[in-house]
């Protein structure tokens, strides 16, 4: 399986505060990666500099090389919208935009060009099939998204990243600020998608992680204590300090 992220002796700073220590990581393409650890460890910050989230951060300083399919994501050559598009962000609280369900999922196609209104339909019905939430939305595309549950709200998210054909879909804790069948139907489909897509996860919750990763990345202190295969961390890990963690002895 070849990988579609290298990241290579990154280091990551706000200011004076050193948030990532020399991280090396490759993220194999089409599985799924999780990224686990006591809050404040690095997590969610990692993942955002995938797609070059932090960059809105000011004083962010980082170094080292992140490489995207062989392309270094902080080139002057790469743009960052269109690295977004290959790269698409799900955020731990569904944020989806106060209008239609059908203008949210065509939001991104639109500002990338589509204007076409049978390309947008078969766009915006992809994205919510993928989803898995086409089925529940289909007879009222033209209602305010604000009025949907928690968990649809966030499938509609997913189908809004998913509508630009990115190839690498970045959660943040996605299923955090919902119920459990809500999070059930997420980590389904999380699973489902690792067929067309690359899935980085932040979770908290490490059951999740061991049902639905292929890969854990266990960060501590702003470092990478330990990646492999997800059942390998789970039941021999390498480090003491990932035990320690997995049997809840600290965190």
């Amino acid at each position: 399986m070849s990988n579609i992220i290298t990241v290579k002796d990154m280091n990551l700073w706000y200011g004076d505060h050193q948030a990532l220590k020399n991280i090396n990581i490759e993220i194999p393409e089409k599985s799924i990666t999780a990224l686990i650890g006591p809050s404040g460890c690095g997590k969610s910050t990692f993942l955002k500099t995938l797609n070059r989230m932090n960059d809105l951060v000011p004083s962010v300083k980082i170094t080292g090389d992140i490489r995207y399919n062989d392309t270094d994501i902080f080139s002057k050559e790469v743009d960052v919208n269109s690295l977004r598009k290959e790269i698409g962000m799900v955020f731990q609280k569904p944020n989806p935009f106060p209008m239609s369900i059908y203008d949210n999922v065509a939001y991104g196609p639109r500002t990338h060009g589509i204007t076409n209104k049978a390309q947008l339909d078969e766009i915006v019905e992809s994205a919510l099939r993928d989803a898995a939430i086409w089925d529940e939305v289909k007879d009222r595309l033209k209602k305010n998204a604000l009025g949907m549950s928690g968990g649809q709200q966030q499938r509609l998210c997913i189908a809004r990243a998913l509508a630009v054909q990115p190839k690498i879909l970045l959660m943040d804790e996605p299923t955090s600020a919902l119920d459990p069948i809500s999070t059930s139907r997420i980590e389904e489909l999380a699973m489902e998608l690792k067929e067309k897509y690359t899935i980085v996860m932040v979770t908290h919750n490490m059951q999740q992680a061991v049902r639905v990763s292929d890969y854990t990345a266990f960060f501590l202190l702003g470092e990478l204590v330990e990646f492999g295969k997800t059942d390998d961390i789970f039941s021999q890990p390498k480090d003491k300090r990932t035990e320690d963690y997995i049997t809840g002895r600290f965190g």
